[in-house]
Order: C-alpha cells, then structure tokens, then sequence
C-alpha cells in the first residue's frame, strides 16, 4: 500500500484547470519530440548510444536540480518513502527505454525506429484498466487502433521495400539481419516507456512536477552511467559537437517534451497522453526527409494519414476518457 502524501503546500501545482490546455501543451511536445532521432543520428556519429543517453539525461537532471532544490525543496523532503520507491521505478523505465531505443537507431532506419517505439499506447491501453483503474473508451480504443494501423504500414513499406517494389525478404534473412536487432530493441523502448508513463499517471496526481521530473531524470541518468561503464562506453572524450548534440537532446526533446507529457498526466489518464507519441512518426520522417534525405514514399505517407486520423479521433473529446 502507498503511502498517502500530506496535503498540498502553496508552491504545488493547483488542482483547478491549467491556464494552458494539456491538449495544446502536447502538440507542443509532439514536435519537441520529433526531433530526438535527428539528433541522436547526428550524435550517433561521434558517440556510441549508450554515451549518448547517460548525457541526455544527465544534462536534464543537473538543469533541473537547482530549481528543485531551491524552489521545491519541501515537497522533496516530504514526499512518502512508498512514492520515493516508485519513482525510482519509473527512472529505471526511462533509463532502459533510451538505452533500447537510441541503441535501435544505430540498426535500423528513423522510421522504423520511431514508428516501433511509438506502439506504446497499446501497452498502456491494455494494462491501465488493471494497474490504473482506468477506462479506456470507444473513442480512444478506437484511435488507438487506427493510428496503430499507420505504424504498421509504415513497418511494413521499410521492412519489405525493394529497388523492384515490395518484396519481402525470408523470414531466416529477416530475423538474422541487423534491422530486426534494432525493431526488437524499438520494441523494448515501447514497453519502458509505457510502464514510465502509468507509474507517472499514478505519481503525478499527488507530487508536484519539478519534483518529479528531477528525481526520475536523476535516477535514469545514473542508470544510465552505470549501463555505459559496464558496457565500457566512453562518457567523454568526444568531440565538440558531440556535446552540442547532448545540449540539444537534453533541452528540446527531454526538457520540452517529455517534461510536459509528465505535466499532462496529472491532468489527463495515461492511455490519453500516451496516444500522442504516435505523432512522433510523423514529426520524424518530416525531418529525415528533410535533414537526412530519407524521402517517405506514398505508403509511409498513407501511414501518416492513418496516424493523424487517430489522433484527431482519439483527442477530440479527453474528458471522455476520465478514470471509471
């Protein structure tokens, strides 16, 4: 049984409506989001993944610390020991889910990196009910499912693509290649990130964000160091614009946007804000094609339709989707 928290002090949160709808705050975040991939290909090219999440989060976590401590240092000191234990669960989440999901990237393509990790409203969907108590409703269930069609088609299009057309190699050459290691990898991000996004739908109702987020950026960041050491991954020694790249993964894509999924939960469910990272798809192949010269083809664009499609069906109405 967790501990229940004592009431809120003056420099908590206020549980009325925010000036800022959590809906626009998450578009906001969609493209903050978007543009992870880019920065973690061009950091790829100076620093070995592992490396490059334990500076993400590290950054992050040294940001915030000073305004935990010397705006929000009550609320640390009296958050309940039972809550203490599940945010470091939920820092232990987000360290494994960057180190799968930046590692998959040095296998496989941008999208479907982004599009595999993105499957995590279907993990959240399903375990909510049980862990959140949590309704997901027609609306939402039925955005899920079609914005989790886009993915499949864009999955599809890049595993299956041929200078002839479509055609899919054999299941042997598939699972042996370098590309299934990195889906796999996209696929585990997508497991942590939901269980960091429940336990952070639990937590947010009662502790306030900077609080939050500063402990579990922490504790990811020092999962993170600790992984890279034992995998004997370098942490410095890079050159100059490796650690531009760290700066810039650590302000837009950790502070801006995961920073406010973790504000959003405490006003929307779980299953609600995590739909939103399907957009990232979108935002991340805009950018390849851009950027990286990755030109989406009318099947990935047709993915992006289906995305879009569900998001707009799933985010129309949040209030309905308010806990059972």
């Amino acid at each position: 049984m967790v501990a229940q928290a004592p009431p809120p002090t003056p420099a908590q949160e206020p549980s009325s409506q925010p000036a800022v709808p959590p809906t626009a705050a998450l578009v906001v975040a969609v493209c903050a989001a978007s543009t992870a991939s880019l920065f973690i290909r061009y950091a790829q090219a100076y620093a070995p993944s592992l490396s490059i999440a334990a500076w993400r989060l590290s950054l992050a976590a040294a940001i915030l610390l000073p305004v935990a401590w010397t705006r929000h240092r009550l609320e640390l000191r009296r958050i309940p020991r039972g809550d203490l234990g599940f945010i470091a669960l939920s820092g232990v989440c987000l360290a494994i889910h960057f180190a799968t999901w930046i590692s998959s990237l040095a296998y496989t393509s941008v999208a479907s990196s982004v599009v595999l990790v993105s499957i995590a409203p279907l993990f959240v969907a399903l375990l909510s009910p049980l862990l959140l108590h949590e309704r997901v409703t027609l609306p939402v269930a039925a955005g899920i499912m079609l914005a989790f069609s886009g993915t499949l088609v864009i999955a599809f299009q890049d595993a299956c693509a041929s200078p002839g057309g479509l055609a899919c190699p054999p299941l042997e050459a598939l699972l042996s290649g370098r590309a299934i290691r990195g889906d796999l990898l996209a696929l585990a991000g997508a497991a942590t990130i939901a269980g960091y996004m429940m336990i952070g739908r639990r937590l947010r109702a009662r502790i306030a964000l900077v609080p939050y987020i500063t402990l579990s950026y922490g504790i990811a960041a020092v999962a993170l160091v600790l992984l890279a050491l034992v995998a004997r991954q370098p942490l410095t020694g890079f050159a100059a614009p490796a650690y531009a790249w760290f700066a810039l993964l650590a302000l837009v894509p950790q502070l801006i946007a995961h920073s406010t999924y973790n504000w959003a939960l405490k006003w929307l469910p779980a299953a609600f804000v995590s739909i939103s990272l399907l957009g990232e798809p979108v935002g991340s192949t805009a950018l390849a094609l851009i950027f990286l010269g990755e030109t989406p083809s009318a099947l990935k664009l047709a993915g992006a339709a289906l995305i879009l499609l569900g998001l707009i069906l799933a985010t129309r109405r949040p209030e309905a989707a308010s806990p059972a």
